[in-house]
């Protein structure tokens, strides 16, 4: 029996405890939920790390031909199988065809001769950022000609920045959250500094109340409301790199809106984790990463949005040859024909091998698709998060285990696959221990151990398992 989509994760795992008939932590639960699982087969698309491999593993705990339990893929994804192959042709194109000059690369207007690298195969050189734009719009809800593929992250930031940041004496703020990702803090900071302005005036950051992890969205909504009209920018995080809290970006959006302000996000802990619907939502301009939820490794091809509504008013401030328009990018004449919208925002040539990377795994999101992965993500993590609270939630008063707080939402709408969890005891030792035993996940500081189990490559019994090696290393801490 399928679970239904109003269904809530632990209503599911109770569900399949009775059909089978046991404790719904029991290890048959899990098995059951990766049968019923329709996007398993996803897994097999993706190269596992395996326990020998890993550098702090102790062989005397694991057996080392296992697959590791790899919940890093908020940090980095893992390496898609095709990109090698991708990467491959790419290459042997290069090897052999980019010397032949007589190639012709033919354009709207003209004919231009070049190398065949820029016209032939499935990722032309000269368009090869656009060549798989289609397989992002979906992943962000966006119309092609306002998605660009270029860059890193905070070059993306800094360049929507210096077009949609226009201080003015009454309008000069942008609005944060307090601990934002340090790339994105000195951005802000520095772009705030580049106009002259105080940055302890002019950036203006929202903090938890006390006591508290994560923001409330009436007070991100109260202070828009309240300072809206000295803000020229709201900027925040999808998803909060730290608490894994996500925001409510169309909430934040119309509020932004409703003031004057023009509202961004940095995605890069929301894309391909989240459903996302940038167009529909309204929002003004946003960028991502695609090394962690996306798959495309380490400095992989970023990615910027720019609503088509600000495609004939904002324009870059800084400009590069590929912002022109490419029916006469070659005509070398010196005089500049601005693409319009974020197309316009491109300054050089993409780097093929960096589109080869993302382009293998933008393919799987293709057949998954986001919806389909959203569904499995909600119902993965709540399986974490009940078998968490079951065994380490402060209730066994008997036992006296140490305490895991989850300070990520508990409400599926305000949270991504990521779990940050805090300890009643120091969470180096746990940290450790963990790596030990083959568990792949990161600390963050002051005191998180962020635990991210992605559904395309993650599976209910990696839950299972990671919840039984987590138990032993607590028992036997407390037994230390």
């Amino acid at each position: 029996m399928e679970p239904s989509p109003l269904e809530l994760p632990v209503d599911a795992v109770r569900r399949i405890a009775t059909e089978l008939n046991c404790d719904p932590t029991d290890e048959r639960v899990a098995l059951r939920l990766d049968e019923e699982d329709k996007l398993k087969r996803f897994k097999d698309c993706f190269y596992i790390p395996k326990m020998r491999d890993l550098p702090s593993i102790d062989l005397s705990l694991v057996n080392e031909d296992d697959n590791a339990i790899y919940f890093l893929g908020n940090s980095l994804g893992l390496q898609p199988k095709m990109v090698k192959t991708y990467l491959e042709e790419e290459l042997d194109k290069w090897a052999k065809i980019c010397l032949l000059h007589t190639a012709h690369l033919r354009t709207a207007t003209r004919t231009l001769r070049g190398a065949y690298g820029h016209e032939v195969g499935k990722r032309p050189w000269i368009i090869g950022d656009e060549s798989i734009v289609s397989l992002m719009k979906d992943i962000v809800g966006a119309h092609e000609k306002e998605i660009a593929l270029m860059n890193a992250l905070t070059v993306n930031l800094h360049l929507l920045l210096l077009s949609f940041f226009k201080p003015t004496p009454k309008r000069h703020k942008i609005l944060l959250e307090a601990k934002a990702f340090p790339s994105d803090h000195y951005a802000i900071e520095s772009q705030i500094q580049l106009h002259g302005l105080d940055v302890e005036k002019s950036m203006r950051m929202i903090k938890p109340r006390e006591g508290e992890e994560t923001l409330r969205m009436e007070d991100i909504l109260e202070v828009i409301e309240k300072e809206g009209d000295s803000i020229a920018v709201v900027l925040f995080s999808g998803l909060h790199f730290y608490t894994g809290q996500l925001f409510n970006i169309p909430a934040i959006t119309q509020a932004g809106h409703a003031k004057g302000c023009f509202v961004g996000f940095d995605l890069a802990h929301a894309v391909g984790n989240v459903e996302l619907h940038l167009h529909d939502w309204d929002v003004d301009f946003a960028c991502w990463c695609s090394y962690k939820y996306l798959n495309s490794g380490a400095g992989g091809l970023a990615g910027a949005f720019i609503h088509e509504k600000h495609a004939h008013t904002i324009k870059p401030a800084l400009v590069g040859w590929f912002g022109h328009e490419l029916s006469t990018r070659f005509n070398m004449d010196n005089k500049l024909q601005l693409i319009p919208g974020v197309n316009g925002f491109r300054i050089s040539n993409p780097p093929i091998l960096l589109v080869c990377s993302l382009h293998a795994s933008l393919e799987i999101f293709q057949q998954a698709t986001m919806t389909a992965l959203r569904r499995k993500s909600i119902l993965l993590t709540g399986y974490l998060e009940y078998l968490l609270k079951h065994y380490h939630g402060g209730n066994d008063t008997e036992n006296k285990r140490p305490v895991v707080n989850i300070i990520t939402p508990s409400r599926a709408e305000e949270r991504g696959c990521q779990l940050t969890l805090t300890f009643s005891i120091s969470k180096k030792g746990v940290f450790k221990e963990l790596e030990k035993r083959g568990v792949v996940c990161d600390k963050r500081e002051p005191e998180g151990i962020r635990v991210a189990p992605v559904p395309l490559y993650n599976s209910f019994h990696d839950v299972y398992k990671f919840i039984r090696l987590l138990t032993a290393i607590l028992d036997s801490t407390e037994r230390n």
